[in-house]
């Protein structure tokens, strides 16, 4: 009887689940969403406001553009689909998504697995665009192939990025020094977008670099800064709501 509870008790310890779990981690590559929405991914996006529609038309004329605005606007969405529309015209070879690895106020701890596997969840936001725009199977054949990169902002000192449309999201977590590095990456026949709410940077205060970028470039021929506002929210009405109390 003791030894089999001495057993039993050793059993226990030599089969402790792991911290992680068994379940693999999400990946862009294996989400079966994305084979389930496959057919319903939307061909064209019309803008939902003047705002918008400025932003498509900034995108469309200017190698440079920065998008500023609150959450739920369409920044993001919108640069998306121009990367898209680009890319299936045949105007560039290539997209590339870049977004700042910040905790949006919490400590995620240490995150496994290679560099694409770190980076999925603070890339989620636009694979679920890239989703929309092209469907699961084309994502998938397109990230496989490199047509689609990840690159990673602390990766990017030293590139030209040529015949490409590049998508920097998320810029208000970028010190004006990085910014300004990504700026300088620009190559030719390429497009760059910038993204970001500079009233939500998880940066400590001072340190976001975007308005004062977005402020410098306003002045510089060829590049676009648009601003949309509360007004232009396309996300449930309270988001707008809110953003006007909080």
């Amino acid at each position: 009887m003791g030894k089999r509870s001495h057993a039993e008790h050793n059993d226990r310890r030599h089969n402790v689940e792991p911290i992680y779990g068994s379940a693999p981690r999400w990946d862009p590559l294996s989400d079966p969403a994305f084979d389930r929405r496959d057919q319903s991914y939307i061909r064209k996006v019309r803008p939902q406001n003047a705002n918008q529609a400025l932003l498509l038309e900034s995108m469309a004329k200017h190698s440079l553009c920065v998008a500023l605005g609150p959450a739920g606007t369409g920044k993001t969405y919108l640069a998306i689909t121009a990367a898209v529309e680009a890319l299936e015209a045949g105007r560039v070879d290539r997209i590339i998504l870049s977004r700042p690895a910040v905790e949006a106020g919490e400590s995620l701890g240490f995150l496994p697995g290679g560099l694409q596997e770190k980076m999925s969840p603070f890339l989620r936001p636009l694979y679920d665009a890239l989703n929309d725009r092209m469907g699961g199977k084309r994502l998938k054949q397109h990230m496989a192939d490199g047509t689609i990169e990840i690159a990673p902002i602390a990766f990017m000192r030293g590139r030209t990025l040529n015949n490409a449309f590049v998508v920097i999201d998320e810029a208000q977590n970028c010190t004006y020094g990085q910014i300004k590095m990504l700026l300088t990456r620009l190559g030719w026949h390429s497009t760059m977008v910038l993204t970001g709410d500079p009233d939500q940077s998880d940066l400590l205060h001072g340190m976001s670099g975007l308005s004062d970028i977005a402020h410098r470039l306003e002045a510089v021929p060829g590049i676009a800064v648009v601003r949309l506002t509360d007004r232009d929210v396309v996300r449930h009405p309270l988001v707008a709501s809110m953003l006007g109390v909080l």
